[in-house]
């Protein structure tokens, strides 16, 4: 014998009434004996409601009430033939009346007693059991309608009766002996050995199915919602929750009590101890698998089944001295605790005895605090026992699995998972099963932890990268399409998946949860992008606070640069080829590194100097390895490589310059380029590199153009002034030209400091053969004294530049 469940959502509408219909006609083939409803969607909330407005004299529960009827009755209309819609119209009218009848007594009286509100939360499983009972008949199912009041017998506690055991068992099988069709039962409700209506409390209905299903002897027991199972998290919460095939008794009941919504634990019981095993299914995908809940391991032998959340708990703290080896202060707190009524959802003590943490409801914080108070004041009075502090805004996250007893490192998977992205714990709980590891942690960070744990045991180490892109222009633009072809592969080979979910441009921004689409991304930020800030862009970004977060600076803008500090202590992490930030000050080139290590995260700069090249890469190991590092020097400019190596006095200067600018050769505004700011910023960032404390001012250098053109009000009136120098470039070409030599804008740090200026090389000089942007750099250290080592290749240019923005986040993704 099987019986089956099915809540609320799966019968709101007549039309899901009509697909339950056919599960259950299916069902019988499995020898499905008794099938249990709760009340119509929202029906069960909307009596408590009309009945509090009736005792509060409120005549708007006429209304209600009217809403209730005509929904009742619309649905026997729809779902019962006209031939016998009448028996069936009769009955549900006569239970209306009786309804309005107490409703209109209780608005006389202007009293609700528990009692009375059971009896009117009656109303809703009797109307939707019965209104379903004969649409089955009236499709020629044999069914009966049995009122569980005849059979389920409860003590009096009104709103959370339990469930006489013995009687029930014995009434059951006298009323399945004499009914072989399947019965419909409401759930939720049973009555008193008087007679008197009682409910069965939160999750009744189940508890119904499962006490049918222990005194039937049933070999399994069904729970039909909304979702296909019991998922490894709440996928509001986490959009790659999945459902778990098999949980155990116990996984169920402890994911359950953190915040798993499918089945309430108390419900369990009657089936537990008859060891019969809970299928959880889904209305709306009848064919899937669902989720096994019985007393059987798990064969798969996963370490954790799901995790869960209790959203909002407050975190009380008590602490001092005067508990150490102090016998009998956790009794007196948490008797104190329950003699108030307050009850306890984690427990946590430090081994030094000094501090005992617990939480409470949020409702019940400010009472916690008052009782422990008043239980320790002559301790508090003299110091022994410091003030009780409260913390709100917290969540408690669970991680949950039966096998975790038998993993090692289950728990250093979940900090380490924690950490990374940033989230403080607060507190602990571990019981000595190692079924359940709890934490406690600040409720703005509950969904971003349930992500990262989720991703750290789910995924099968695939792990989920969130992208923000700050400048969608050449370079970004191409490095977005760089990861788009290259996203599958990467899922395969490095097993990370890169979603980009902010981008914007210096007019529009644009967010998607789901990731935006890698091929019409563009039009998407046309057509859907809101107005664009960056203090609004960098705010959202942090407020969504999503695990394994990256924003891609792909601008050359100082207002971003100058939000880097607070990008990290968001414990997001940067990759930039924007060198505004590691040019900047020392003390704010510092500042970035200090944060980045304090939050472990990632703050990548490889694009600032030569492009794709690994220059600062290199130059970091062999500062680490500790390679002493005596000069750089080199070309590391693409832009002024490209512009001195096609130069040959055929064209003038200034045309040769637009040309670049319009290949993505410079930056966007030219005079970036031609007035070695962005060589000395280079410069600067390598010196940096190398262990030495510069700032910009300590460079020396070499103008290009005169100053007067740098003044220029905009980047169209100089590129229109730009001409007046194409004569003096052209006899400083010729000059060099005329000697064998060519004309290399060179950059060089030693002991001796940083310069800049432009040169006259010959073909001796390892820089005389450079083409196109290409970069190329000498290091000379220890370990390369008498050979250097040469750094060489494209220094400029979207693709190069966008390939290596690809590795930065690659390579933070990975760390």
């Amino acid at each position: 014998m099987r019986i089956l469940k099915f809540g609320g959502s799966s019968v709101a509408t007549p039309q899901r009434i009509l697909d339950v219909v056919n599960i259950v006609s299916k069902a019988r083939e499995r020898n499905c004996r008794a099938v249990v409803f709760s009340a119509f969607g929202g029906v069960t909330d909307q009596l408590i409601a009309m009945a509090r407005q009736a005792e509060s004299g409120d005549e708007d529960f006429t209304r209600s009430f009217k809403e209730l009827e005509l929904r009742h009755i619309s649905a026997a209309r729809e779902l019962i033939s006209v031939a016998n819609q009448s028996q069936v119209m009769g009955q549900v009218k006569m239970m209306l009346n009786e309804l309005e009848d107490v409703l209109q007594g209780i608005q006389l009286v202007g009293e609700l007693t528990p009692r009375t509100l059971d009896f009117i939360m009656s109303f809703g499983e009797r109307l939707s059991n019965y209104i379903i009972s004969r649409t089955l008949t009236d499709r020629g199912i044999p069914a009966g309608y049995l009122d569980a009041r005849t059979v389920v017998k409860t003590d009096d506690r009104f709103g959370q009766a339990l469930a006489d055991m013995e009687t029930t068992r014995e009434l059951l099988g006298k009323h399945f002996a004499k009914h072989p069709e399947v019965q419909i039962v409401t759930g939720f409700i049973g009555s008193t050995n008087k007679g008197v209506t009682t409910t069965l409390g939160r999750g009744g209905s189940d508890l119904t199915a499962s006490i049918l299903g222990a005194c039937l002897d049933a070999e399994a027991i069904e729970i039909w919602t909304d979702v296909s199972g019991i998922m490894t998290a709440d996928p509001r919460k986490v959009r790659k929750a999945f459902p778990v095939q098999y949980v155990t008794y116990e996984e169920a009941q402890e994911m359950s009590h953190f915040g798993a919504k499918v089945i309430y634990p108390p419900t369990m019981q009657p089936a537990m101890a008859q060891n019969i095993p809970i299928w959880i299914k889904n209305t709306f995908a009848p064919d899937a698998i669902g989720t096994l809940v019985s007393g059987e391991p798990d064969k798969t032998e996963l370490p954790v089944k799901g995790i869960s959340s209790i959203g909002h708990v407050a975190l009380v703290r008590v602490q001092g001295a005067g508990m150490i080896g102090v016998v009998g202060v956790a009794q007196r707190i948490f008797g104190a605790l329950a003699k108030a009524g307050i009850n306890t959802i984690l427990i946590s003590q430090a081994s030094s005895e000094h501090s005992v943490c617990f939480a409470v409801s949020p409702e019940q914080a400010a009472l916690s605090r008052q009782v422990i108070m008043a239980e320790f004041d002559f301790e508090v009075q003299r110091g022994r026992i410091s003030d009780v502090i409260v913390e709100d805004n917290m969540c408690v996250v669970a991680v949950v699995g039966e096998n975790m007893r038998s993993t090692p490192g289950i728990a250093g998977k979940v900090f380490q998972a924690l950490g990374r992205n940033g989230v403080n714990v607060s507190a602990i709980a571990q019981g000595s099963s190692e079924l359940n590891i709890s934490v406690v942690i600040s409720r703005k960070d509950e969904q971003k932890a349930l992500i990262a744990i989720h991703d750290a045991f789910f995924l099968s180490g695939l792990k989920t990268v969130n992208l923000f892109f700050i400048g969608v222009g050449l370079i970004g633009s191409t490095a977005i399409d760089m990861l788009h072809k290259q996203r599958e592969k990467l899922r395969e080979t490095l097993k990370v998946d890169m979603r980009i979910i902010g981008m914007c441009n210096s007019r529009k921004m644009l967010f998607d949860l789901n990731g935006l689409d890698g091929e019409s991304w563009k039009q998407q930020l046309e057509t859907k992008g809101g107005p664009m800030t960056p203090d609004t862009f960098l705010k959202h970004t942090a407020e969504l606070n999503l695990p394994n977060s990256i924003i891609v600076d792909c601008t050359s803008s100082e207002e971003i640069a100058s939000a880097y500090e607070r990008i990290l202590k968001n414990s997001i992490s940067i990759v930039t080829p924007n060198k505004k930030a590691c040019s900047g000050s020392m003390s704010r080139y510092l500042a970035l590194h200090r944060e980045a290590a304090r939050r472990d995260v990632s703050f990548l700069y490889e694009t600032n100097v030569g492009a794709g090249l690994p220059l600062i890469k290199t130059l970091q190991e062999m500062h680490h390895t500790g390679d002493s590092i005596h000069s750089v020097e080199g070309v590391l400019s693409g832009t002024l490589s490209y512009l001195f190596n096609e130069y040959d006095g055929s064209r003038p200067f200034s045309q040769l310059v637009a040309e670049a600018r319009e290949k993505g050769f410079t930056e966007p505004d030219p005079r970036d380029d031609l007035n070695g700011m962005d060589v000395a910023r280079k410069l600067l960032i390598l010196a940096r590199e190398i262990g030495l404390s510069l700032e910009l001012a300590d460079i020396s250098m070499e103008p290009l153009l005169p100053a007067s053109l740098f003044e220029a009000p905009d980047t169209e009136a100089f590129l229109k002034d730009l001409p007046s120098v194409d004569d003096a470039f052209k006899a400083r070409y010729e000059q060099a030209r005329d000697a064998g030599k060519k004309l290399r804008y060179i950059a060089k740090v030693d002991a001796e400091g940083a310069r800049i200026s432009l040169q006259q090389v010959d073909q001796s000089h390892p820089c005389y053969g450079l083409q196109s942007t290409d970069n190329l750099i000498l290091i000379h250290s220890d370990c390369y004294s008498n050979r250097p080592l040469v750094v060489a290749g494209p220094g400029a240019g979207p693709k190069v530049t966008a390939s290596g923005v690809v590795a930065d986040i690659i390579k933070s993704a990975l760390r």
